[in-house]
């Protein structure tokens, strides 16, 4: 029996996903050409219009689809059953491993600002990683109030950085160790 129309559709979707992300991390945005993720694919131009309205909209679908992969895995390790200091270092912890995948922090952290703009970067990261974020970041400092929003801009922005440094060669438990200081001064600073 074939396949229904439903799975050749989601399989021609997820095959040009899959080759654009390769493009994307091994060229960049600017060098990727439509016809070799098409090629890539083993699928048509038409193919790739039908399901995606042009190589940005492609484009936003692979950072969506990274985005969702990093904080599924964020929030598998970041469990609040040993209360939400220890959750949020174990998520501190998983954010890197996410990010070590190999291509993720050129795409999400360097070519989707460049392709998408930093604000709409940012709303879809408010969706994913950041939620969690946000999550454990009200449950260690409860009476955080109006600054929960800026303080989860300003930590998510010190975990890009760190994960961009990690890229690099940084030593990651060394990072790792300065999340846990800052949320701890967080924490111990609020609650005063």
């Amino acid at each position: 029996m074939g396949r229904s129309n439903r799975e050749r559709t989601e399989q021609t979707r997820q095959a040009l996903i899959d080759a654009g992300r390769r493009f994307f991390v091994g060229k960049g945005y600017a060098e990727t050409a439509t016809p070799e993720i098409v090629a890539a694919a083993g699928v048509t131009r038409g193919a790739l219009y039908h399901h995606f309205e042009d190589k940005k909209a492609l484009f936003r679908a692979v950072i969506a689809c990274e985005m969702q992969e990093a904080a599924k895995a964020i929030e598998a390790s970041s469990a609040p059953g040993d209360g939400p200091r220890a959750a949020l270092i174990a998520g501190a912890s998983a954010y890197f491993s996410a990010m070590a995948e190999p291509g993720r922090t050129r795409l999400l952290l360097m070519e989707a600002p460049a392709v998408l703009g930093l604000p709409a970067t940012a709303a879809m990261d408010a969706e994913n990683a950041e939620a969690t974020l946000r999550a454990g970041l009200a449950a260690l400092v409860p009476g955080a109030g109006t600054l929960l929003g800026p303080l989860t801009s300003l930590l998510s922005a010190a975990f890009d950085r760190a994960a961009i440094a990690i890229e690099a060669g940084g030593e990651r438990r060394d990072y790792e160790q300065a999340i846990t200081t800052l949320l701890d001064g967080l924490a111990d600073h609020l609650r005063r």
